[in-house]
C-alpha cells in the first residue's frame, strides 16, 4: 500500500469514529440524521490528521464500502450506517431478499446460537445479501463463520428491515429461530 493510501485510510477510519461514534472527540455535534457540519469536521479532523476539502472528497468518493454521503451541496456528511450513538439516518422500511447472511467470527457462534443476533454496541445488526461479503466480515473477526438469515419468514413475523445506502442490510435482532449456520 502506497504512503498516500496508508495516510487516506488512517484518515477516513478517523472520521469513521466521529461520524459514527465520538463526534465530541473532536467538539462537533451531529443533528439527529447524523449530519455534521463538513467546514468543521474538516477543521476538528485536521488537527490530527490530513484533511482539507479535496482529500475529503476524495475519501467519500473511493470508499470501498460506500461508509459516508454528503447531502446535495456537500455542506454536511454523515456516516451511512453502523453508529453507537442514536441518530435517524432516515431509512426506510424495505422489503428483504427472502435470505440474508451475517458473517462473523468463530469465537461468537456459542453466543449467536443461544442469543442470537444483537446489535451489540450499534444501533441495527449488519446482514449481507450474500455469502462473499458475510465471509469478508466474519473473516475481520478471527476464522469466518456464516449464519443465513431467514427474512422472508422475519418480514411476514413482523420484524422491519432497511437497506442503507450502500448495500447493507439492517434490523434491530435476528431470534435464533430465523438463524441456520452454513
Amino acid at each position: 500500500m502506497s504512503k498516500r493510501n496508508d495516510t487516506l485510510t488512517k484518515t477516513s477510519r478517523f472520521i469513521s469514529l466521529i461520524l459514527r461514534h465520538q463526534p465530541e472527540a473532536i467538539g462537533i455535534t451531529l443533528d439527529e440524521h447524523g449530519w455534521a457540519d463538513t467546514e468543521q469536521l474538516i477543521k476538528g479532523v485536521s488537527a490530527t490528521h490530513p484533511l482539507n476539502r479535496d482529500i475529503l472528497e476524495e475519501i467519500v468518493r473511493t470508499d470501498e464500502k460506500q461508509r459516508y454521503s454528503f447531502n446535495e451541496d456537500h455542506t454536511k456528511i454523515r456516516a451511512n450506517q453502523g453508529h453507537s450513538i442514536p441518530v435517524d439516518v432516515e431509512l426506510k422500511e424495505t422489503d428483504p431478499p427472502a435470505v440474508l447472511y451475517h458473517g462473523t467470527g468463530e469465537k461468537y457462534v456459542s453466543s449467536i446460537e443461544k442469543e442470537g443476533l444483537k446489535p451489540q454496541s450499534r444501533l441495527y445488526v449488519h446482514l449481507s445479501a450474500d455469502t462473499d461479503t458475510a465471509f469478508k466480515v466474519g473473516r475481520r473477526h478471527g476464522k469466518p463463520v456464516i449464519f443465513m438469515i431467514d427474512a422472508a419468514k422475519m418480514k411476514e413475523d413482523g420484524y422491519p428491515f432497511f437497506l442503507s445506502v450502500n448495500g447493507v442490510w439492517l434490523t434491530k435482532a435476528v431470534p435464533v429461530s430465523y438463524l441456520t449456520r452454513l
